[in-house]
């Protein structure tokens, strides 16, 4: 066989790791998310638990890869050629895809990848087959199995619908149970109500964490025939057992907790390995068939027979699978994806915006509400209203409490046990999602400060699973006709490009996210440092940006103008995010210090306004310059050259009193300004003479005007700006200090 085969089985090999990488990086999501959003145990500890699970159940699986070998594609049809490029290119465009979607911080099905860049794959080695042979003596449909394609996508819509609603039922029921001041009741009832929980998870564990080894077993047998039955003694022994655990003080949440995050990480192992791994597996075996037989020409026949996979592998697999949990900074991001949406708080910063959707769905839900309480008793709304008055009752200050995380662990095991018992096509990934956002939104962490946000932020993550088809299919059938029609160059040169995709992506150095990090405020003197850095960058900034802009206008340039236009929109949005988290960042300044909260909020609004002129006068000017409008007249050039320079004399001030810490001359800045507003009326004036006269153009003149309203403005605020920094600084007694801080 040619050397070129080894190669690609080694290829196969390193994409098998980072398969591995990649896959855990997302699906890791499904098992830690409700430990740590309600911080059950230390993220010491949930890892723990969460890798004893994904080891206990690699080892157990049967490691069966049929949907790999000949579930998508008619294996008895394609060479060993055609199944080598085939595979190479579902693993390059899986982890690519799976990458891309680390890297946003979106969760979604590897089943799903897997499966479209199966089919975009086989596809294109298929229309390489008939279109190269004139003989092929096969239609698409022989070569393709479509039909399992269609029951991923019913998967997508069965999971979305089904589990979203059934975690707002259980959830809502859970909570008027409980309400968020549990303890007494739960100190009741608890112990019935977890070992309810532990049933489901136990039956979970066992139809679907360790289905492979167990189907068909004799015990297997007895629990399906008499279900029931053995639901209700499992019940039994569970809340005898809490109840005892109970009694020793040991909080029996964390145990369920625990316990339901070892059974998804089990049945994540035992059951989505395949994802992963499946496709290196099946080209190995291509690879030894090919060779025994001494023919690359050799129809792969020999991959419809379901062979399991090395227990070595296995087991490599699984040690890979718990060193990327604890060292992937990725997975972490995409797990708080899910806490963000489904946090109890919503003061905080929502990383998705509005749409027009989500407004018109929570308008709708308004007035649904407000039709309810038309009918409910006005006595009755108020029971349950105050069942659902939140409390941190457990003062861990986690995004939600324990309660929710057990329904969320409770109610995705059951759902998956169900669908697997039934053979119902559900998948792992989205019911977990869906369970925990119907959850949040029956706990009413949806309110109205934040349900737009986070209704939009559910709709982007649903989106992305049809887009994770879409985009599987497409990148596996464009990689895969590159590779069955390029040959050895095409490999070459896709495979450094994936490498080189891969390695920017996940060792590049991102400083927007570190420096967010390194800079993010924790103490009083923190917010104090960061937000007097800010003020400092954000001035010197402006400055910069206020003068290329007019420059640029006088010259009519456009890509300056782009460019600062970039810029001003950078400073606004960075500004407005700290408007944005107002409110946790005051609770961490001292409680008693109104003052300071005080001039803090004056500080962020009036750097958000300055901002916001700013933004006003470069967008604009690049949009005048960019319709191709006629340019400032001569007057109108001399007019703003003033201005600019007077502009540029009150922020070298300013600047050089935010550098040094000094505002002795402070007053000097309000009579610069004075002065200005002085130039800019007599300006204005001017301006409204040439109209009058006819003597400039409407376009020059609204841009002109634009710009000394908006110039008023940006200054106004500037000199507001560093009116309150004075204050706020002086009041923490940092004014003398201001060298230390800044280094």
């Amino acid at each position: 066989m040619s050397e070129i085969y080894t190669i690609i089985i080694v290829i196969l090999a390193i994409l098998a790791v980072s398969g591995l990488f990649v896959g855990v990086t997302n699906d890791a999501v499904n098992f830690l998310n409700s430990a740590i959003g309600s911080r059950a145990a230390s993220m010491r500890m949930i890892l723990l638990v969460a890798s004893v699970g994904i080891l206990v159940g690699v080892v157990t699986s049967s490691g069966m890869m049929e949907v790999a070998r000949n579930g998508m594609f008619n294996p008895g049809l394609f060479t060993f050629h055609e199944v080598m490029m085939l595979y190479l290119g579902v693993m390059f465009a899986n982890i690519i895809l799976l990458d891309l979607y680390n890297s946003w911080g979106l969760p979604t099905s590897t089943t799903v990848s897997l499966v479209f860049c199966l089919l975009g794959a086989a596809i294109a080695v298929t229309v390489y087959k008939i279109t190269g042979s004139a003989d092929a003596g096969h239609e698409m449909g022989e070569y393709i199995n479509t039909s399992r394609a269609l029951g991923i996508v019913s998967a997508i819509l069965l999971s979305v619908v089904i589990a979203f609603t059934c975690g707002t039922a259980v959830m809502y029921v859970s909570r008027l149970i409980f309400s968020f001041r549990y303890t007494r009741v739960f100190s009741r009832f608890g112990a019935f109500w977890c070992g309810a929980s532990l049933t489901a998870i136990v039956y979970f564990a066992l139809f679907k964490g360790l289905r492979n080894i167990l189907e068909g077993h004799d015990f297997i047998r007895l629990v399906d025939s008499h279900l029931p039955l053995a639901l209700t003694i499992c019940w039994a022994v569970c809340s005898l057992l809490l109840l005892a655990v109970q009694k020793l003080k040991i909080n029996i949440l964390r145990v369920t907790i625990l316990a339901g995050t070892f059974a998804l990480a089990l049945a994540f192992a035992g059951n989505d390995l395949v994802n992963f791994i499946g496709v290196p597996v099946a080209g190995f075996d291509a690879y030894h068939i090919a060779r025994e037989a001494g023919t690359t020409d050799l129809l792969m026949e020999g991959l419809n027979e379901n062979v399991p996979a090395n227990f070595l592998v296995l087991l490599g697999a699984g040690l890979i699978m718990i060193l990327t949990l604890w060292t992937s900074k990725k997975a972490m991001h995409v797990t708080e994806t899910e806490i963000s949406l489904s946090s109890q708080r919503d003061e905080a910063e929502q990383q998705y915006g509005s749409s027009f959707i989500s407004r018109t769905i929570v308008r709708a839900a308004l007035g649904i509400n407000a039709g309810i309480e038309r009918v409910v008793p006005r006595r009755v709304r108020e029971a349950i209203g105050r069942r659902f008055e939140y409390e941190d009752v457990e003062h861990s200050g986690a995004p939600y409490d324990m309660i929710r995380a057990t329904v969320n662990l409770t109610t995705s095991a059951l759902l998956i046990s169900i669908a697997t018992s039934l053979k119902l096509p559900l998948s792992t990934t989205y019911v977990c999602f869906m369970v925990a956002m119907g959850s949040s939104l029956a706990d009413r962490a949806w309110g109205r400060e934040s349900a737009v946000y986070r209704i939009s932020g559910v709709m982007t993550v649903v989106a992305g699973w049809f887009i994770t088809a879409l985009g599987g299919f497409l990148i596996a059938f464009v990689v895969g006709l590159v590779l069955i029609y390029g040959g050895t160059v095409a490999f070459a040169v896709v495979t450094l490009l994936s490498g080189w995709m891969l390695v920017r992506s996940n060792l590049r150095r991102k400083p927007s996210a570190k420096g967010e990090q390194a800079h993010k405020p924790q103490t009083a003197d923190d917010i104090i440092r960061s937000l007097t850095e800010e003020v400092g960058r954000t001035m010197e900034s402006a400055t910069r940006i206020y003068d290329r802009t007019l420059i640029a206008v006088f010259k009519e340039n456009r890509k300056v103008l782009r460019e600062m236009v970039k810029e001003s929109n950078d400073l606004f949005y960075q500004s407005r995010e700290r408007k944005y988290t107002l409110l946790p960042t005051l609770r961490k300044l001292q409680s008693g210090d109104v003052d300071t909260a005080h001039y803090y909020v004056q500080v962020v609004d009036y750097l958000n306004e300055m901002t916001k002129a700013l933004m006003h006068i470069t967008r604009p000017a690049f949009e005048h310059i960019d319709n191709n409008h006629e340019g400032l007249s001569r007057e109108q050039t001399e007019d703003l050259m003033h201005i600019n320079d007077e502009v540029e004399s009150i922020y070298r001030h300013i600047n050089l009193m935010l550098r040094t810490g000094d505002f002795t001359d402070i007053d000097m800045v309000l009579e610069l300004r004075d002065r200005l507003f002085e130039s800019i009326a007599e300006a204005i004036k001017s301006e409204l003479t040439r109209i009058n006269a006819g003597r400039s153009g409407t376009k020059a003149s609204m841009l002109y005007l634009t710009i000394l309203n908006e110039t008023k403005s940006m200054v106004l605020q500037s000199r507001n700006l560093l009116k309150s920094q004075r204050y706020f600084l002086d009041h923490k007694g940092q004014t003398t200090d201001w060298l230390s801080l800044t280094k």
